[in-house]
């Protein structure tokens, strides 16, 4: 191999555990000869200490093979799929196929092949490889790996801020290594406690199919307040019921049903919480996705177009309440936990360069400061008000706060203000480090109208989907700039921690959950100061990586806890 090289094109053989490697220059170009290799994990794993950048077609795919046959935790890489994704979003593209074969069929002019099903191919052998990367029969994967991989580069360059550009394709493509770390190693979890707390919840364990013993008195009892038997499963049968008695819903949503004063809302509500737990965190789903003591869930790096992760199953990104106690550190270890608090907000203060927000946000409390510049101290108004202002409401009371708002900190809400106004219009709007929201056209917004619901009233369809699109950017920008900052913490942290531990396979302190705002990390008690430093002073890298010299800071809470709910405390 070139003794200088630092990049390396990665291809697999499609049966067996060898493959191809090729150095290649910083401009894409071969640097080296092509190297046949009988070991594919072993010989990446002995050029690791060079610390190089691996380049593949998509890191979820091939990370984990290379992981069961030698534990040796990559450095860095450069994940193919996610960053076309990244640059045809950029491209105003979003939705076009994204795997290798898709990028190599346009940089060839040929037909574009659809991407495989997500997930259509987990489980499955190397054989089918090749496919789910949809190159053509006869194509080169390695081949198609170094000029792909050319072809992202050029293009980076000319977007309008390259290096902000480069920092994000590096921070997801170890995002996506963090992603297959996390699922191998897993989130401690006490199958004897969960056991108690369902038990406690729903009562014993009931036969397959069947409604646990307190979900079916909870049914009987629902119905008894109606008058007659009804399915609290069947949101018609709910409406209906109800609207005998002269209570009309406008849904079966439990926000709707907090509004109603009539007993048998309040026993459906109990039913709805408790039998979500039962789908989606019970018996059956510790069978599914604990195995060996950990919670092992599969991650979608960027499985979001704002950035944020997503899970195929698992429910990993939204641990309940309840359960929370489950999640217990091994003998001897803790859990450091992390959470970003107000972070969205200090997002939208760092961008904007709004000195006055970011002198609000110096004490801590960036609500209580707001409260203290602009509402006589009252910090939930405020809160209300910046919220409103983030999610685009106007009218009622929220409308009044945002306006003081806009007096108070114009620079911070003209930022707002015009990434709506360029959603309505139709356009596109960039995170900080140029992650693209999708045009109108690309499909739905992924939340419309946020916690204050749609004031369209009577305008006409036209006028409301512009509006809505407008809401959608106006958070977009600031959602996904903290998606950035997100996995420029990750990424940091994640190199910090593999220096405790000497080797790239023995770090004993690992990352075991992450979602937008928070990291959780199994380690050796003695450890858990060096965790949390190490923590911290990845989040001050971040925000320094992400929005360059700022007063904002971007503090942590960070605690380390024996079990997961008492760092939850409160939250």
């Amino acid at each position: 191999m070139t003794a200088a090289a630092d990049r390396f094109a990665v291809a697999p053989d499609e049966v067996g555990p060898g493959g191809r490697l090729r150095a290649v220059a910083d401009d894409g170009t071969p640097a080296g000869p092509v190297e046949t290799v009988t070991d594919l994990a072993r010989a990446i794993a002995d050029l690791e200490t060079r610390r190089p950048r691996w380049i593949w077609a998509a890191t979820d795919d091939l990370y984990p093979r290379l992981l069961d046959r030698v534990p040796v935790r990559l450095g860095r890489c450069h994940d193919l799929k996610l960053t076309e994704a990244l640059l045809l979003g950029h491209e105003g593209r979003h939705r076009h196929p994204r795997s290798l074969g898709a990028a190599w069929a346009r940089l060839r002019g040929l037909p574009v092949p659809d991407d495989a099903r997500e997930g259509a191919a987990d489980g499955q052998p190397s054989l089918f490889a090749a496919d789910r990367h949809r190159l053509p029969p006869g194509a080169d994967h390695l081949t198609a790996v170094v000029e792909v991989h050319a072809d992202q580069l050029r293009r980076t360059t000319g977007v309008e801020s390259p290096e902000a550009m480069r920092l994000l394709c590096a921070a997801e493509s170890a995002g996506a290594l963090a992603a297959v770390e996390m699922r191998l190693d897993g989130l401690p979890w006490s199958a004897s406690v969960h056991d108690e707390l369902l038990s406690s919840l729903l009562g014993p364990r009931p036969a397959a199919g069947a409604r646990p013993e307190v979900l079916g008195r909870l049914a009987a009892e629902f119905s008894d307040a109606l008058g007659r038997p009804v399915n609290p499963d069947s949101p018609a049968q709910v409406m209906s019921a109800f609207a005998r008695i002269g209570v009309p819903l406008a849904s079966t949503r439990s926000y709707v049903l907090r509004e109603v004063t009539h007993p048998a809302a309040a026993l459906l509500l109990r039913y709805k919480e408790l039998s979500r737990i039962h789908s989606a965190h019970g018996w059956a789903w510790r069978e599914q996705w604990v195995r060996d003591g950990r919670f092992r869930p599969e991650y979608v790096a960027g499985g979001v177009v704002s950035g944020r992760w997503a899970t195929r199953g698992g429910g990993a990104l939204q641990i309940p309440r309840p359960l929370r106690s489950a999640v217990v550190a091994d003998p001897g270890h803790l859990l450091v936990v992390a959470d970003a608090g107000q972070l969205e907000p200090r997002v939208l203060a760092a961008m904007s360069r709004d000195r006055a927000m970011a002198d609000a946000a110096a004490g801590g409390d960036l609500y209580a400061g707001l409260a203290a510049a602009a509402f006589d101290g009252d910090r939930a108004r405020a809160k209300i008000g910046l919220l409103a202002a983030m999610y685009g409401q106007t009218s009622g009371e929220a409308g009044q706060l945002v306006a003081v708002l806009r007096r108070r900190f114009p620079d911070a809400m003209e930022l707002l203000e015009e990434a709506a106004r360029t959603g309505e219009a139709g356009g596109m709007v960039r995170s900080r480090l140029g992650r693209t929201s999708p045009r109108p056209s690309a499909g739905d917004p992924e939340d419309e109208a946020g916690p204050f619901g749609d004031e369209s009233g009577d305008a006409s369809p036209a006028l409301r989907a512009a509006r809505a699109w407008g809401r959608f950017t106006r958070n977009f920008r600031v959602q996904a700039s903290a998606s950035d900052w997100a996995l420029a913490l990750l990424a940091t942290l994640r190199l910090s921690l593999a220096g405790l531990g000497g080797d790239g396979g023995a770090a004993p302190a690992r990352l075991v959950f992450f979602q937008h705002d928070e990291v959780v990390v199994h380690c050796p008690a003695g450890l858990a100061d060096t965790v949390a430093e190490a923590v911290r002073d990845a989040g001050v890298r971040a925000g320094r990586l992400v929005f360059g010299p700022t007063p904002v800071r971007f503090p942590l809470d960070t605690r380390a806890v024996a079990c997961y709910a008492d760092a939850k405390d409160g939250a």
